[in-house]
């Protein structure tokens, strides 16, 4: 069969040979002639079988019957689960469908709003994401009134990415009398809930099951975790001139791991969620034109890569579950070309390699390299002599232990309720040096035994720090490395420094000399 069987506009044909087709796909051979009929279409298949050309022809060639405006009203709307298969599905209306002269919009998020509501009032054809579209709605900026016809593209990446609400909610604004299809490579039970209750006894096409494309090769590669890296150098020297997409689970892995093969000298960039829309564009285009030999993504931000000269494909990290297994290989071996898809295995995957086995029923060959395996980690290397201890600073001197009787003989504290009811505190009170009036106070002799035995301790203690004694006449001494001053001299004010000065001179403390005043 040619695309000649489906009796398309020439203007349609036109972009057909431009684009290089030449047979119609199996899922293209189906669903043409259903859209054209003006029938619900419910098509399951996976990504690379050509599912886009499936809709768009037929739609294009519907739009030319209806007459329909080519600068508006909308009148095709597609919803897309991100903004690189937004970009792409609008790129194939505006190529099959350039010599129609029938315009299409893209709306994404990541961009400036204000162009694209420009474009949408002068576009026929809709290409948007699910949130942005609803954002514009809730402005008030895009009327989805005339809307005929609505395609759902890979409805289960959407509903994994958590747009189902939103979906619903467009197709609550949308007319009760129009055209509806929903493709999908997987038909989970809220998918199938969508469709019963969206589509009107749609026709059912389906290629194929969620098994991979026949075209491509499989191979696991047991290895340790910590040489993951080093076996997918070897696999990328290996590559050639082909290009090879590499999946990641997470995206700080995604950008580190580009980074890491960008220090190894290879042409590499990477697709991850934190890009800005013109960083992400920039990486799709330079990894087309073959600028980027090597990209490394994860799954949501690699959705709508259409790369023919992707020969590898390589599991970084396994997928979660067998429909991402089949969505992340369909990169490789698109249009009957043959692919390789390469899942490097570290012990603990096993259990997932066999549930993925087991839902594709699907036995992946297991192949080994020299050097790697799932016990062969990087043993350290060894100088051939040993290498001496590295010296160290020395640190600080451990203390000497101070005798606990010495260290109380030092510290007498006066008995009985006098110390108790005159609330002394040693620590409370920072001792100073004063000037003493007359001679000297004599110690006692338990003073002048405590400073013996603190003159045969070392001198570990920090300068100022205080220690406690009686004098003659019973009064508490600070002393401070031999240096004492009564307690009582510091009088009660808090002006310790006048007091004393003020004792030393024969005079009363201050407070005592504003009182009789």
């Amino acid at each position: 069969m040619s695309f000649d069987s489906f009796s398309l506009d020439q203007r349609i044909m036109a972009g057909i040979l431009a684009a290089g087709y030449t047979t119609p796909t199996p899922i293209q051979t189906r669903a043409i002639p259903a859209v054209l009929a003006g029938k619900d279409v419910m098509g399951l298949a996976q990504t690379g079988t050509g599912k886009t050309a499936a809709f768009v022809l037929p739609l294009l060639q519907r739009l030319l019957n209806e007459n329909a405006p080519t600068r508006g009203p909308i009148r095709v709307l597609v919803l897309a689960p991100t903004r690189e298969l937004a970009v792409q599905i609008h790129q194939s209306f505006f190529g099959l469908g350039k010599q129609t002269g029938i315009r299409s919009a893209v709306v994404i998020g990541g961009v400036g709003a204000m162009p694209q509501i420009k474009a949408l009032r002068q576009a026929t054809v809709a290409v948007a994401c699910p949130g942005r579209l609803v954002d514009l709605m809730n402005q008030g900026a895009v009327d989805l009134s005339k809307v005929s016809a609505l395609v759902l593209d890979e409805a289960d990446r959407m509903l994994d990415m958590g747009f189902l609400p939103d979906v619903r909610k467009i197709m609550a604004k949308l007319p009760r009398q129009r055209q509806n299809m929903l493709f999908s490579a997987t038909m989970p039970t809220e998918i199938r809930s969508l469709a019963e209750s969206g589509l009107r006894d749609p026709v059912t096409v389906q290629v194929s099951n969620t098994a991979p494309a026949a075209t491509v090769s499989h191979a696991l590669y047991p290895v340790a975790g910590s040489r993951k890296q080093d076996l997918l150098e070897k696999l990328l020297n290996d590559l050639g001139q082909n290009s090879a997409l590499v999946f990641t689970r997470t995206k700080h892995r995604a950008k580190g791991l580009a980074q890491k093969l960008a220090g190894k000298g290879f042409s590499v960039t990477s697709l991850q969620g934190n890009l800005s829309q013109g960083r992400r564009q920039e990486a799709m285009d330079g990894f087309r034109n073959g600028k980027y030999r090597v990209m490394v993504a994860t799954d949501i931000a690699a959705r709508g890569i259409d790369c023919e000269r992707v020969s590898l494909v390589v599991n970084f990290d396994l997928p979660d579950t067998a429909e991402a297994y089949t969505h992340r290989i369909g990169r490789t071996g698109r249009a009957e070309r043959n692919g390789e898809a390469v899942s490097l295995v570290a012990p603990e995957d096993e259990s997932q390699v066999k549930f993925i086995e087991r839902s594709l029923n699907l036995r992946i060959e297991r192949k080994r390299l020299d050097g790697f395996s799932d016990n062969a980690a990087r043993a350290p290397q060894y100088d051939s002599q040993p290498r001496t201890q590295q010296s160290r600073r020395p640190g600080p001197a451990p203390r000497k232990a101070i005798d606990s009787a010495a260290t109380k003989s030092l510290l007498p504290v006066r008995s009985g309720a006098s110390a108790t009811s005159r609330g002394d505190n040693p620590t409370s009170a920072r001792p100073k040096a004063a000037a003493s009036a007359g001679k000297p106070r004599q110690h006692s002799a338990s003073a002048n035994a405590g400073a013996s035995a603190r003159d045969a301790q070392p001198r570990s203690r920090a300068a100022g720090q205080s220690q406690q004694a009686e004098g003659p006449d019973g009064d508490r001494w600070m002393q401070v490395w031999g240096k004492a001053q009564p307690k009582q001299l510091l009088g009660a004010t808090g002006h310790r420094g006048q007091d004393a000065r003020r004792a030393s001179a024969g005079r009363k403390p201050r407070n005592e000399e504003r009182s009789a005043k």
